[in-house]
């Protein structure tokens, strides 16, 4: 049977974008691991080792049209150790230069640092489309700016807030993600070049050198002191923040999907009406299918961190336990996590915002949400605190009881109307008058981020 010719993974046949799949492919892998074993020919060859004729033949057939990645795979079968497989597959074609290649490394020297190529390459996708979509909620944000809805907490009604308020705490959020992105880069993104267990015996007096040359060649960080292989501190945190990322992307579209709820109806994502079907026997259904079909795969990008630090748990100066590990670990979070990323942008800048649903919430409540204010305009009039909270308690317990709009409870109430007459009571009553300063907050929310986007 070929090889792909039965797809199990889902990522094969179902889920994430073509981009990130380039990435972590088995000939993405492999141009990476040719282009170090490359590298590292032009490194000695700048301190004198290789001449610039053999450094010219090998960087030619450092080219994964010419060592195919197939090619690679079948002495592989026979070796059984994929890098011993590379360099031969390089030997087979480099002609009389075929003596340099691989000179003083170890395996692990070329994986991790074509790893680090791979987060590399990840990480400015990352950035990419940590702009779309943060891009995507600083519009929705300043669209519904002053959009009143009702505030809930504990998934009862609280008082009013604005939708532009709730999509500016999820704007700041990414903008904290963009930070850290940023601060964990240069860690994350560090190769090694000191040989079978780091202290670069196989590489010579000028080790350090030689491994300074090669890593700045491919644009990498270099590493302080390493084993053979490069600390896994550093993958922890790249998929800690994957998993952070994905974390904040459930928690946003988990709140479309409550709002979407029929006996809410307040946001929806959009629905093709002319073609799209949301159940196969409930004809009139319209489901946030692309939020929970998100929502799922933010949980596999999760579920990745622990895997992640125990494959930092490696015998003395290093065992193969973590390898197979981290073909799936690093892989599946990036591909899945730049998946929610698109999906949640996709969600976000069609969302459906209803706002005469959000004010038709607000009043079906019969004034209680307007408690707090009502309480504090008492306290402003000189009664104490804490007697105009009982004050409002029992009003609002008699409104629930009685089915009573709460103005009309103080209306009738001898110590709220003897302070404040009908037309004081129905300005108290303004839910837009109970907003604070989520205008502001909006306001400082974008303008942060799209600074911190340029």
């Amino acid at each position: 049977m070929t090889r792909g010719s039965m797809s199990v993974s889902p990522l094969d046949y179902r889920y994430g974008r073509d981009e990130a799949k380039a990435i972590w492919s088995r000939e993405g892998r492999h141009s990476r691991q040719l282009e170090v074993e490359r590298a590292l020919v032009w490194a000695h060859s700048k301190m004198g080792r290789v001449s610039p004729e053999h450094y010219d033949m090998i960087a030619d057939i450092s080219d994964p049209g010419i060592v195919t990645a197939d090619r690679v795979d079948e002495i592989e079968a026979e070796t059984r150790h994929d890098i011993m497989a590379l360099t031969k597959a390089m030997a087979e074609v480099a002609g009389e230069a075929g003596w340099c290649i691989h000179l003083g490394a170890t395996s692990n020297d070329i994986v991790d640092s074509a790893v680090a190529l791979q987060i590399k390459n990840s990480i400015e996708l990352q950035k990419e489309m940590l702009v779309r979509l943060t891009s995507t909620m600083c519009d929705l944000a300043e669209r519904e700016r002053d959009t009143i809805m009702l505030g809930r907490t504990h998934g009862q009604a609280a008082v009013p807030i604005t939708f532009g308020l709730k999509v500016a705490v999820w704007v700041d959020e990414f903008r904290r993600h963009m930070v850290r992105l940023d601060e964990l880069t240069p860690r994350a993104t560090t190769g090694k070049f000191l040989g079978a267990v780091g202290t670069g015996a196989a590489q010579g007096e000028r080790a350090i050198e030689l491994q300074s040359l090669i890593l700045t060649e491919l644009d990498l960080g270099i590493p302080v002191a390493t084993t053979q292989v490069v600390g896994r501190d550093r993958y922890i945190e790249w998929v800690g923040w994957m998993s952070n990322v994905a974390t904040s992307i459930e928690k946003i579209l988990q709140e479309v999907r409550n709002l979407q709820r029929s006996e809410i109806g307040e946001v929806a994502e959009s629905f093709d009406v002319k073609k799209q079907v949301g159940s196969s026997t409930m004809a009139h259904k319209k489901n946030p299918i692309t939020a929970e079909n998100a929502c799922g795969l933010a949980r596999i990008v999760r579920s990745m961190i622990v895997p992640s630090y125990e494959n930092a748990l490696l015998w003395h100066e290093r065992d193969l336990a973590n390898s197979s590990s981290e073909r799936f670990t690093l892989s599946h979070s990036m591909i899945l996590l730049d998946d929610i990323l698109d999906k949640c942008d996709r969600v976000l800048s069609r969302l459906v915002v209803n706002r005469e649903k959000m004010l038709e919430n607000i009043e079906s409540q019969n004034g209680l949400v307007m408690a707090e204010k009502m309480m504090l305009a008492l306290v402003d009039s000189g009664m104490p605190r804490d007697k105009a909270h009982e004050e409002l308690r029992a009003a609002s317990m008699k409104a629930m009881e009685e089915g009573l709009h709460l103005k009309e409870v103080c209306v009738s109430s001898e110590s709220i109307s003897s302070i404040f007459d009908s037309g004081q009571l129905d300005d108290l009553f303004d839910p837009r008058g109970h907003l604070g300063v989520s205008g502001e907050i909006v306001d400082s929310a974008v303008t942060l981020a799209r600074k911190m986007m340029g």
